[in-house]
């Protein structure tokens, strides 16, 4: 019997044994008088040693130590921990048993009164104790942390159990989203939602998942892009819009890309590129302030302001600056050795000069806030096209810290032209990379403008990226809660629990 084996026997024999007593160990609703943070904050703050207001916690048990006739526990809730004194004399012989039946995870609930030790540590005198959730298996390395990434990632619930740091990335992410909702709703936009599963995979460029509906007997594509059902949306009359959700791509996994991520997608009638860009930083800005407190924040040691505004630089200045390309008249020849002198791998592809233009500028990493605007329009076919150049598209690309965090056009709505585009994708003729596959003609996208698309801005920010900025995490796994891994290798095909069973029978 191994020693994991060991510890399961025993916590079951201890279930048992509260069963034997009449305890069931899975209880039901248990009333809280509050969090047991602001319950010793607030007795901390009144300068008393002690309090006569009675309080009803609940939790999981982190720490126990035994003394005779005396126990203290650590317990803990979402908002923090206390000490919980339990005393024979004080619960009686039959309910200090029980509490010698705990271990470290069981989920119990205790009444009693706040008071401060000799040593200072604000503690809860248990008048009573509950059982709520009977752990049957003990926590990662006796709740000194769960450093293994796999199964942190894995069983993400052990990560949040053991590793304060976790739990705050998380909290964090939820307030970058409550501000991002709030910024929009304060500038009139409208959230929707649209499909999830799409008849034609559109919208950007990726390798999509395919899916199949039964009841219709057609092949469903996992949405790459929410953009071409938003902007249908202007269309209709509904001039600010925005989607927050998923969205899915099938392709690598790296420290920046997940095959599932988050994306803010806004668009506003009426207005362009340059309109997107402030509303951009006003985004960014907010979510900063919300988890930071400050425009300034770290990022791998190295600080970043977000102070708007924010540098502005056209994507052939930026790839003369970086790479000394012209993006004008450089030829494939120059590009690809550009390409290899800035240690991108491209060797065994065939690349067209437009495809060559984009790697070159994904390898441009800005440390400061920086957006990047005005492509050559092969590389946008969603874009309008400039004023004083059609040759450019009037778009931008958001980079900071080394990461692409936005990106935005002047929408297309000439429904002539956009078909046009499309035919192109569909022939390649925009020198797409091996893994990804042209999108199809989405006429039912073209008949939409037909009726008439205001002009428009359209910004889309990855949420998964932003909150690695402002949280100083350098992989989009830590800030997604469960993300895709490989089935993990040498898992039973039986549970335990249920060999255990047989064994017993």
């Amino acid at each position: 019997m191994t020693l994991e084996d060991d510890l399961l026997r025993q916590r079951r024999e201890k279930l048992a044994a509260l069963e034997a007593r009449g305890i069931y160990a899975y209880g039901r609703r248990y009333p809280r008088t509050g969090p047991i943070a602001r319950a010793v904050s607030a007795l901390a703050d009144s300068g008393a040693a002690e309090s006569s207001e009675e309080h009803r916690f609940a939790g999981r048990l982190v720490a126990y130590r035994s003394h005779g006739k005396s126990t203290f526990i650590d317990l803990r809730d979402e908002s923090g921990k206390v000490q919980v004194y339990f005393k024979l004399d004080a619960l009686g012989e039959e309910a200090y048993e029980v509490v010698g039946l705990l271990d470290l995870g069981d989920i119990i609930g205790v009444r009693g009164t706040l008071f401060t030790t000799r040593t200072g540590e604000i503690t809860l005198r248990a008048a009573e104790m509950s059982v709520l959730s009977k752990s049957l298996r003990p926590l990662p390395e006796k709740w000194h942390g769960l450093r293994d990434q796999e199964i942190r990632f894995r069983r993400r619930y052990l990560d949040l159990i053991v590793n304060e740091r976790s739990r705050e990335v998380f909290c964090a992410r939820g307030a970058v989203i409550a501000s991002l909702r709030s910024t929009l709703a304060s500038r009139g936009f409208t959230e929707v939602e649209t499909p999830l599963l799409h008849p034609i995979a559109g919208g950007a460029h990726g390798r999509p998942f395919v899916t199949h509906a039964d009841t219709l007997d057609m092949d469903l594509y996992l949405r790459i892009a929410p953009e071409l059902y938003l902007k249908r949306l202007l269309v209709g009359g509904m001039e600010r819009v925005y989607e927050l959700g998923r969205s899915f791509r099938n392709e690598g996994l790296s420290p920046r890309h997940n095959t599932e991520f988050t994306m803010l997608e806004a668009y506003a009638a009426y207005c362009d590129y340059t309109d997107m860009m402030e509303l951009c930083e006003a985004l960014v800005c907010g979510a900063a302030e919300a988890v930071c407190g400050s425009l300034r924040v770290e990022f791998g040691g190295t600080q970043v302001d977000l102070t708007p505004p924010w540098r502005r630089v056209t994507f052939a200045e930026a790839l003369h600056q970086a790479h000394g390309v012209d993006v004008a008249g450089g030829t494939v020849e120059e590009l690809t050795a550009a390409l290899k002198a800035a240690g991108v791998r491209i060797e065994g592809q065939a690349l067209s000069r437009t495809r060559l233009l984009n790697l070159l500028a994904e390898s441009i990493s800005p440390t400061q806030p920086t957006f990047i605007t005005d492509y050559p329009a092969p590389l946008c076919p969603l874009a309008k096209t400039s004023e004083a150049d059609p040759l450019v598209a009037e778009r931008f690309e958001l980079f900071v810290a080394g990461m692409e965090l936005a990106n935005a056009y002047s929408e297309l709505n000439d429904p002539l032209a956009q078909l046009a585009n499309f035919r192109a994708q569909a022939a390649g003729e925009h020198g797409e990379a091996e893994d990804e596959v042209p999108p199809e003609v989405d006429t039912e996208y073209v008949t939409a403008l037909e009726h008439g698309m205001p002009p428009a801005g359209g910004l889309g920010v990855g949420v998964d990226r932003l909150v690695m900025l402002l949280t100083d995490t350098d992989s989009i796994r830590e800030v997604i809660l469960f993300p895709q891994l490989r089935p993990e290798a040498g898992a039973p095909d039986v549970h335990p629990i249920a060999e255990a069973d047989k064994a017993e029978a």
